[in-house]
């Protein structure tokens, strides 16, 4: 049977509603394609350049494709060592890796780099991970950064025309001097684009050296009094009024579908990924204090103590000798 018409435009991209189901990024989906294991309408395809709609059956490694389930946004406070991706080649420790078992397959909007630390959105849905992404969605970050050095109001009042650093215009940047500490600044900065280091780029063209750098805001979602490590979900009633009507028909979110568990999820892709992918699982429901191989972390902000929110005191399970449970599961 011969593949669809690829100039077809209704639909959606068949690697994109892979990856809406929960069963693999865009790019693993696209993989997945190109080595023959996805069919549709029981014909094998072998180019992601396809679109397909509801009617359409798809099936991968001869199981038919889960149920799409809801547009789903977690906040997420990331901690500083672990590197933002599914799969690090260093194999360093990843947030998908410290993240609960029991939440869904999710994506993260954006990235914060090994250094850098707090609010990082989460969500299961990649429509709305990439619209939220844009610059033209017009959110602000904003982040606290401590940087070593000095800077004058005047240096910083000129970011907000914009500044070009080893040949890469960043746009305007809003940047505040907030108190001088020691040997270090404390600022407050905000920016609309979030390319790759900008902020540390920026300051280092100023002569700073960052050596703290805390995101506490994205667009209106803002960090607030979520632990260190902690995971909180955004209502969906809070998320489809945040959004509006004109970024969720962007995102094409769906806010009345089902949650992962009633989808039936239960296709081999997904239970081979939970062989592969164990993770590491404490505290309660709603705000989660995940836990690591970590050094003692430094309260967060400009260095004062600060009141946590969520229980004071998570136990660590106990393997069945008894013995405190590895951090790393056992080969």
């Amino acid at each position: 049977m011969p593949e669809k018409n690829t100039d077809d435009k209704s639909g959606e991209r068949i690697a994109k509603v892979i990856a809406r189901a929960g069963l693999a990024s865009r790019r693993q989906a696209e993989a997945w394609i190109a080595a023959g294991r996805v069919a549709v309408n029981g014909a094998v395809i072998s180019s992601p350049a396809l679109n397909v709609t509801a009617r359409d059956k798809i099936t991968v490694d001869g199981a038919a494709l889960p149920g799409r389930a809801r547009t789903r946004l977690f906040r997420y406070h990331k901690p500083r060592g672990l590197v933002t991706t599914h799969a690090d080649p260093q194999g360093r420790d990843t947030i998908f890796r410290a993240l609960p078992k029991h939440l869904p397959r999710l994506i993260s909007v954006g990235r914060l780099d090994i250094n850098s630390e707090g609010l990082l959105l989460l969500t299961n849905d990649g429509g709305l991970a990439r619209a939220l992404e844009l610059p033209a969605t017009g959110w602000l970050r904003r982040y606290r950064v401590r940087a070593l050095g000095r800077v004058t109001p005047e240096a910083l009042d000129r970011l907000k025309r914009g500044i070009t650093v080893a040949g890469i215009h960043y746009g305007p940047i809003e940047a505040t001097l907030d108190r001088e500490q020691g040997a270090n600044v404390w600022l407050t900065m905000g920016l609309r684009e979030g390319k790759n280091r900008e902020v540390r780029k920026v300051l280092e063209h100023l002569g700073l050296k960052v050596n703290r750098l805390i995101r506490v805001a994205y667009g209106p979602f803002e960090l607030g009094e979520l632990g260190d490590g902690a995971v909180e979900e955004v209502e969906t009633d809070e998320l489809r009024e945040t959004l509006g009507p004109e970024l969720a028909a962007q995102a094409q979110a769906d806010f009345t579908g089902p949650l992962e568990g009633e989808v039936q999820r239960r296709h081999p892709q997904v239970r081979a990924r939970e062989t592969r992918e164990p993770r590491r699982m404490t505290g309660k429901a709603g705000a989660v204090a995940l836990r690591g191989p970590r050094e003692a972390r430094p309260p967060q902000g400009d260095g004062e103590r600060q009141e946590r929110a969520g229980p004071k005191k998570l136990h660590r399970p106990r393997d069945r000798r008894g013995g405190p449970r590895p951090s790393r599961p056992r080969a």
